[in-house]
């Protein structure tokens, strides 16, 4: 298998898959010509929603020498999918990305695809679903999907634009404390966090890290620093 996983589109300037655009370039190489992208994360759920999405990727990825095919325009969704040389899954509500694949019959296609070698990149929500749940995500749970099982393509837990920021006077819980009541109850899986401006290059059982860096959670463990170039922290 092969997946870039980004915990985030959209730089601090504005600017809409920019920072990855090198990582994105070398992992699709240069004889693709058409991907398929998901756009089922986008809410309200509406075609206009749909299509706006789509032109927004379409032209971050013509920059880069691509051509979308969104999904939402297919006359045949499963075929799509099982003629996809590359599928993208767009970030916005988990819940309602994983709801629609559940209900168009997608997710188990989708994941068959990515483990026979077709490439797959997700940022935000598309990446939380490349894991066995999305039950570390930081969505409103806004409609209910058949189950919180998700692709299941990787063996960890993505929380996605991880953060140490507590502002002063702040009740709630941190993010570090949300994925240790997660842990608390599933203590044999890893979280990582990965903090904005950073994504996971997973090649078979290989998995590099680049950008910003991500901290990496196990039950009953201090969290550990993960940066980029070093090797993942044993356990993962």
């Amino acid at each position: 298998m092969r997946l870039l996983l980004l915990s985030n589109s959209r730089a601090a300037d504005g600017t809409y898959l920019q920072w990855p655009r090198h990582e994105l370039h070398a992992f699709l190489g240069s004889r693709m010509h058409t991907v398929l992208f998901v756009p089922y994360a986008a809410v309200p759920g509406t075609l206009s929603a749909y299509e706006g999405y789509a032109q927004r990727v379409r032209t971050a990825f013509a920059g880069l020498g691509y051509a979308i095919a969104s999904l939402h325009e297919a006359e045949d969704a499963e075929e799509a999918v099982r003629a996809a040389a590359a599928i993208v899954v767009g970030g916005g509500n988990t819940f309602h990305l994983l709801s629609q694949l559940y209900s168009a019959g997608l997710l188990e296609l989708i994941a068959e695809r990515v483990r026979s070698g077709v490439p797959y990149i997700g940022w935000s929500a598309g990446s939380v679903i490349a894991c066995p749940s999305i039950s570390t995500t930081n969505d409103m749970p806004i409609i209910e999907p058949p189950s919180l099982r998700a692709l299941g393509l990787v063996q960890f837990q993505i929380n996605a634009h991880y953060t140490d920021a507590h502002p002063p006077g702040h009740q709630g819980e941190t993010r570090a404390e949300r994925i240790a009541e997660f842990l608390s109850l599933q203590p044999s899986v890893t979280v990582i966090g990965l903090r904005e401006g950073s994504l996971l290059h997973v090649a078979g059982t290989e998995i590099r890290l680049a950008g910003t860096g991500a901290r990496v959670f196990r039950a009953g463990q201090p969290a550990l620093e993960w940066t980029a170039n070093e090797a993942l922290p044993r356990g993962t």
